[in-house]
């Protein structure tokens, strides 16, 4: 399909991480565009990677919520991502880089590496089982146990590194380097961006017009394959923790920049630094970047539980905990769609 056509638009520094006391949405105007280079992934980029991986992903449903339910005074369209194959959008780049690969060079003998706190882990791992190849996976000591389970059940060796994601990847780039194997990374691949952009390109599809996405932000491959694929037609919001802010910092400073990292949702929104790739997408299409607490985020994930009994974890609930926090107060018309983009996490954390 094409990318979609414009609507009618709607009526200095930062610290390492955003103080535990900053609230949502404090410091988040609208983004300076200087003369940029162009992005470095494009629509055409999109819809190839749609072709190839719309065989083996799910066409995920969207539920047009009404006033009064989640706690918001206004209905609001949720894309449930969480219901993709392996519980997360990450199995949208993690197949595209594997088909480009066995399309172009091939994918190397010793298989497939990859790093991950747990949900990208899981997509390469059933994309390599779903293809017939090998996959390793390194994971941080920091990741939960389920969901390091959850990858060793798609056929993984799993192998835990003492640290953070950084150390993870680390490891993984010297198994790659060692062996020869493909390394699938999580958000600096224009593979595995063009293949995360899928879903924007589904969601026109599903919905005949919208305004606004609302996106949790990790280290950037999402929001960023999702801003490339809707450009300047619509608004793209970013939501990070505060306590894992990468693109906030990045938009708010003008530059790459390390933060800290952690919180209730660091398995799979804490990246130290965007990624550059997506740094060339999101700050031409991203429009803002606004923050939450990690008590806003248990806050929506119970909302999803209360209303429709969905299980999303910490990082798939951030985008709605924007709305419900009003760290991002939409306009009276605005037609919001909000990314519920994983549900790997213990239940009983939500339901008990």
């Amino acid at each position: 399909m094409e990318p979609p056509a414009p609507l009618d638009p709607p009526a200095g520094d930062v610290p390492d991480a955003a103080p535990d006391d900053a609230r949502p949405g404090d410091d988040t105007g609208a983004v300076a565009r200087p003369e940029l280079p162009p992005p470095l992934v494009i629509p055409d980029m999109i819809a190839a990677a749609r072709a190839r991986v719309s065989p083996f992903v799910r066409r995920t449903p969207i539920i047009s919520t009404r006033p009064g339910e989640l706690g918001l005074t206004h209905g609001v369209a949720l894309k449930l991502e969480l219901l993709q194959y392996t519980g997360s959008f990450k199995i949208r780049g993690a197949f595209h880089k594997i088909l480009v690969a066995a399309q172009g060079p091939g994918v190397p003998t010793a298989g497939l590496v990859a790093a991950s706190g747990g949900n990208h882990g899981a997509a390469v791992a059933y994309a390599a089982r779903r293809l017939g190849y090998r996959a390793e996976i390194f994971v941080p000591s920091t990741s939960p146990a389920m969901k390091r389970d959850r990858i060793a059940s798609f056929g993984a060796t799993v192998h835990v590194v003492d640290g953070l994601y950084d150390d993870a990847q680390a490891a993984a780039n010297a198994h790659q380097y060692d062996t020869g194997a493909l390394l699938v990374h999580p958000y600096e691949d224009l593979d595995v961006i063009a293949g995360q952009g899928t879903m924007a390109a589904e969601l026109g599809d599903q919905l005949d017009s919208y305004d606004t996405l609302l996106v949790a932000t990790g280290g950037g491959g999402f929001t960023a394959g999702q801003a490339a694929w809707v450009g300047d037609t619509r608004k793209v919001v970013s939501v990070e923790p505060v306590t894992s802010a990468c693109l906030h910092a990045a938009l708010t400073s003008g530059e790459l920049r390390d933060v800290q990292v952690s919180g209730v949702a660091a398995d799979s929104l804490g990246a130290r630094r965007l990624g550059a790739i997506a740094w060339s997408i999101v700050r031409h299409y991203v429009d803002q970047a606004v923050l939450v607490t990690d008590d806003d985020i248990r806050s929506a994930q119970r909302a999803l539980w209360d209303e429709f009994r969905l299980i999303a974890e910490p990082g798939g609930a951030a985008a709605l905990a924007a709305l419900r926090c009003g760290a991002y107060v939409p306009e009276r018309g605005e037609r919001v769609v909000v990314v519920v983009c994983g549900s790997n996490c213990d239940p009983a954390t939500i339901t008990g």
